[in-house]
């Protein structure tokens, strides 16, 4: 990375663009009047910032990526929203990410860490956490919650308004209706849970101890014997000492009238998780 910022002579950055130090600007790429773009981070060539746009520092963005659109919505009337990125996020090629709408949160916004592949959509209203990763194709449609560590495999897309967990991993090809619980694994078109995502959890540094408990408490959770309800107060009672294990309950407690949990696949509440302890 360079110390000094650069800007290309066939690139235009317009009047009230806020530029960072050590800013990379390459050739051919359009940044608007009311876009911030943080220290060290690096336009390849041909890409498009523009809205009420803030790139966080250090991020690298790969030609044909467009950020800070306007938001696919016929019920946005044109207020000023917003887009903001977080540090350190790879942006591949042909990424888009919109702004969000005047009748929504008003703001999309992407956490640190973030790596985004090759055509991935993110729409308007949409709130991504930290160290996620997003391969080739996914695409959000509007209003999307994604919690930290998440994964999600390519070519998956998510309905509008879904939450998705937490360290949670979507397997690629799925199609996703309903909230994710963190820590799981799904699949599918109109995807289920598959079990909890062990390895993720490993690799997040969650103790053994409480992957096991996580583990039965999903085989109580989704034991299809009882009402869920029941289910969830008996996870409360009897993991109360877990914390994560807490999280996936305050996570099913705080959905909305409009959302619901994905399921396991039918006639299988257990875990299999790929049989590892």
């Amino acid at each position: 990375m360079q110390d000094e910022t650069f800007i290309h002579p066939l690139a235009i950055v317009e009047p009230g663009a806020g530029i960072g130090a050590g800013v990379q600007i390459g050739p051919f790429c359009h940044v608007g009047p009311d876009v911030t773009i943080g220290d060290g981070t690096r336009l390849i060539s041909h890409v498009v910032v523009a809205g009420a746009t803030t790139i966080g520092r250090n991020c690298t963005i790969h030609p044909q990526a467009v950020l800070g659109g306007p938001p696919q919505s016929t019920g946005h009337k044109g207020g000023r929203t917003t887009l903001t990125i977080g540090d350190n996020c790879i942006i591949r090629e042909f990424v888009s990410m919109n702004t969000g709408t005047d009748f929504g949160r008003g703001a999309t916004t992407v956490g640190d860490n973030g790596h985004f592949l090759a055509y991935v959509h993110i729409a308007h209203d949409c709130a991504i956490g930290n160290n996620v990763t997003m391969t080739n194709g996914v695409t959000l449609a509007g209003h999307i919650e994604v919690g930290d560590f998440v994964g999600i495999g390519g070519l998956s897309a998510i309905h509008q308004f879904v939450r998705i967990g937490h360290n949670a991993f979507i397997a690629g090809g799925s199609m996703i209706l309903g909230d994710v619980i963190p820590y799981a694994m799904v699949g599918g078109n109109r995807a289920t849970l598959r079990g909890m995502n062990v390895v993720g959890m490993k690799r997040s540094g969650v103790p053994k101890a409480e992957i096991l408990k996580l583990r039965r408490a999903y085989r109580i959770l989704f034991d299809r014997t009882r009402p869920l309800a029941e289910n969830i107060e008996r996870v409360r009672e009897e993991f109360a000492d877990s914390v994560y294990s807490m999280k996936v309950v305050d996570f099913m407690l705080a959905r909305g009238k409009r959302q619901f949990t994905l399921p396991p696949l039918k006639g299988a509440a257990d875990d299999d998780a790929d049989g590892q302890d």
